[in-house]
């Protein structure tokens, strides 16, 4: 099966790491998943300072030799929220909370242009320990730590 997630992934955290799991659970041994990195452009849109694209990616180059050795993956790069999503031939995409109903445009996009609709996965977002969601905005901040540990306690 042939998996497609996107993401900026700065820093990686548990939140990620819980979605980029998902996509090779799903995606199964003999599949692929295609990897969306937002690129430098499409990133700085964020409320929080953004690695470089190149530092960003080899992060999570390493995070996916170490974590999915001998799976088959690419990463591309996105310069808008749907990236190849609207003319690539995939089945499923895994999203969270948070982007699920970009994964529902997708599909009604898809269903327009005459495109078979791919199967939506959302997982849950994965929370810190004081029960709100991990993120990289609460990470920047330096509320908590890529784990969901609280720094000012």
């Amino acid at each position: 099966m042939k998996v497609m997630v996107g993401g900026t992934f700065d820093p990686l955290h548990d939140g990620h790491r819980k979605l980029l799991a998902r996509s090779f659970e799903i995606a199964g041994k003999d599949g692929s998943v295609i990897i969306g990195l937002s690129g430098d452009e499409f990133a700085n849109r964020k409320s929080h300072p953004i690695h470089p694209f190149e530092k960003r990616k080899g992060a999570l180059v390493e995070f996916l030799n170490l974590e999915f050795p001998g799976s088959a993956w690419n990463i591309e790069m996105l310069s808008d929220r749907f990236g190849s999503t609207l003319d690539k031939d995939f089945d499923a995409i895994v999203v969270s909370e948070e982007t699920f109903k970009t994964a529902m445009e997708i599909n009604k996009i898809r269903k327009e242009k005459g495109m078979k609709k791919v199967d939506i996965h959302q997982i849950t977002c994965v929370l810190a320990e004081d029960g709100r969601w991990i993120s990289s905005t609460r990470i920047w901040k330096g509320e908590i730590d890529t784990h969901g540990s609280l720094l000012n306690k």
